[in-house]
């Protein structure tokens, strides 16, 4: 699954309340010639029931107002986040988007989802590969002094000298992680030391259910958040493995649907809202909103969906909260003039087409002020199947690499080993497990930096970072042809950005 963000990228500075409705022209102002609350009568149900955002003005007035034409259109409000103007609604009307979108004080209005079928919104690349108890024990029998039990199998945490960051300064428990993702198993042995449960929820649907346990995930097999958090903030206690960030604390935001393992946007909005009003300093992100794999602007579905996602990552932005997101799998190139996009919708059945990404967007990796991180393999290069693009990515980490970079570790696996659920450990790779390591190192900074803004920390992330510059080759699988091309210099390139993320600079 691929993330895009060129360097055009919404642009910057969006006020929170405008979004990018009023500062980017983005969206058109279809809504301003018609009278208030002149949404037609709703049409029978003659549709499925599906979820939409609309995105309102922010006043009391507008919001009750376009509140009763949602009604009078055939829709269900469910939850109103009136801060930054975005309404989440179910309808069957057919009609229900177009007509919320001639609703005086309507800035964007679409349905968020097509129908429920299978799952694609998370990037790790391949299956979870648990570890054994024999492969856990030789792990062991490797052990140095002062390391946590399975940390010789963690590469990772060496290449970007997290394991002598930890010695310094392993990061403060004032600072909190949220991961946004399938939920996160708190009864991890290595996650229960730091895991912060009244910084965590259940946002599936737009409602966050903050009730005990609602963020755990549904079953094992929603393994993702659980190896994510663990990535980030696995307690030094010599019980299993190290995270980067082991002294700060981690919570759960869990917005995976039950029935399909989706990410919709009216439960990423509620996350985003969510860890701004409890006091989140960071937010990985490691997936994309589905079901657009990219979301083209001149369609008003999805041009809705980035409009409401933005105003509540900015809203979490301007309240202190600094995000960081995967930046995709499919090798693509986000500053080429045409991708083709073959997985969009992934709800329902997904239909060929070329986009250019400069003017079709992932969220929220594209968003304003988020941080790209692609993924990198023990030998500091690009993971094979890393998103890239010069004035695309921000920085990079380490996500594995199991084809082409192989490590010298006891289980020689290129890939990431972290907790997963029912107090067990398994080696993922993908750019979601590099977003993590990112947002770890950033959990440092601002260990560090306790008054530094997310664009302060953005910069230091980046400041801080150590870039490799583009290879002279990249013919991965030795064809004679090269399967990605770096463009730019040694500060900043399409790889890596400004470089890959650096623990002990952190800290020191």
């Amino acid at each position: 699954m691929a993330h895009l963000r060129s360097r055009r990228r919404l642009a910057l500075a969006v006020p929170v309340v405008l979004s990018l409705t009023a500062t980017l022209g983005f969206l058109p102002g279809a809504a301003s010639a018609a009278p208030q609350g002149s949404a037609p009568a709703a049409t029978a149900a003659d549709g499925p029931n599906l979820a939409y955002v609309v995105n309102t003005k922010t006043d009391h007035r507008t919001i009750t107002s376009v509140k009763k034409a949602i009604v009078k259109a055939g829709g269900t409000v469910v939850a109103t986040y009136d801060k930054i103007g975005v309404i989440v609604a179910h309808s069957a009307n057919t009609e229900f988007g177009p007509q919320l979108r001639a609703v005086r004080g309507v800035q964007s209005a679409g349905a968020t989802r097509t129908t429920p079928l299978t799952a694609a919104g998370t990037t790790d690349e391949g299956a979870a590969d648990y570890l054994s108890a024999a492969e856990a024990a030789k792990v062991k029998a490797a052990a140095t002094p002062g390391s946590e039990p399975l940390e010789a199998d963690q590469w990772d945490l060496r290449a970007i000298g997290a394991d002598k960051a930890a010695k310094i300064n392993p990061g403060s428990r004032k600072v909190t992680v949220a991961v946004i993702d399938t939920g996160v198993d708190d009864t991890h042995p290595d996650l229960a030391p730091n895991f912060s449960a009244k910084q965590s929820a259940n946002c599936v649907g737009g409602v966050a259910d903050t009730s005990a346990g609602a963020w755990r995930p549904y079953t094992a097999e929603d393994y993702h958040g659980t190896h994510v958090a663990g990535e980030i903030a696995a307690a030094r206690n010599g019980i299993g493995v190290a995270g980067v960030a082991p002294g700060v604390q981690v919570s759960g935001i869990k917005v995976s649907d039950p029935d399909n393992g989706l990410f919709y946007p009216e439960s990423v909005v509620c996350a985003f809202v969510f860890a701004a009003d409890h006091g989140v300093e960071i937010t990985n992100n490691s997936y994309y909103v589905d079901p657009w794999l990219y979301n083209c602007m001149d369609d008003p579905d999805q041009r809705a969906i980035v409009d409401a996602v933005d105003r509540a990552q900015q809203y979490a932005t301007k309240k202190g909260t600094l995000h960081l997101a995967s930046a995709g799998n499919s090798n693509h190139d986000l500053d080429s003039d045409a991708i083709v996009d073959e997985s969009s919708p992934d709800d329902s059945t997904p239909v060929t087409r070329t986009i250019d990404p400069h003017e079709c967007f992932d969220v929220p990796t594209q968003l304003p002020g988020v941080v790209t991180v692609s993924a990198t393999g023990v030998q500091n290069l690009k993971s094979y199947y890393s998103t890239y693009g010069k004035g695309v990515i921000d920085v990079a980490a380490p996500g594995g690499d199991g084809r082409y970079q192989i490590p010298d570790t006891p289980s020689k696996n290129g890939r990431i080993l972290s907790t997963m659920p029912n107090n067990q450990y398994g080696f993922l790779q993908g750019t979601s497990m590099a977003s993590p390591h990112a947002a770890g190192v950033a959990a440092l900074l601002k260990s560090e930096h306790p008054w530094a803004s997310p664009a302060q920390l953005q910069a230091l992330l980046k400041a801080q970072a150590d870039n490799p510059g583009c290879p002279d080759s990249y013919d991965q699988d030795g064809n004679g042809t090269q399967d990605a091309t770096c463009e730019g210099g040694k500060r900043v390139n399409g790889f890596y950005g400004f470089g890959i993320v650096n623990a002990l600079k952190a800290v020191k």
